[in-house]
């Protein structure tokens, strides 16, 4: 990712905002949809298709809440969790790991890699939206 895409994003997004959402899946037309939905509830939804774009917009949006597909086709999901809660210091977002991957074995290691919640594709709109309203993900 250029700077240039991630000045564009830091000028988008209002900063300190605890409705903003990071929401990182190759997948973009599964990922368009999802930030619809979000956005119709308020949020605001930046989307990265790498591990390596989500890391720069991280670091320059530090958003409360990550949404994070686990098949990257850089960096996988469980990497770009442990980088993002290596480089946290005061800021600890809420890590939602996505995935088409429902096993067990891939839950285990969600957890391992610091992700709170782990939901398996396809998602749930309705459950993805208790989630980020409960208290624990502001």
């Amino acid at each position: 990712m250029d700077g240039t895409a991630v000045r564009k994003a830091e000028a988008e997004y209002t900063q300190g905002s605890d409705k903003r959402i990071l929401l990182v899946d190759d997948n973009l037309a599964g990922a368009q949809t999802m930030r619809l939905l979000l956005e119709l509830d308020g949020y605001e939804v930046i989307v990265a298709p790498t591990g390596r774009e989500a890391l720069a917009l991280y670091r320059a949006l530090l958003p409360p809440i990550v949404l994070l597909d686990i098949g990257l086709p850089d960096i996988d999901g469980y990497q770009v969790a442990r980088d993002i809660r290596r480089s946290a210091t005061t800021h600890n977002p809420l890590l939602v790991a996505i995935s088409g991957w429902g096993d067990d074995v891939a839950r285990v290691r969600a957890l391992e890699a610091g992700f709170e919640h782990y939901l398996s594709k396809p998602i749930q709109f309705g459950e993805l939206g208790e989630l980020l309203s409960s208290p624990h993900s502001a």
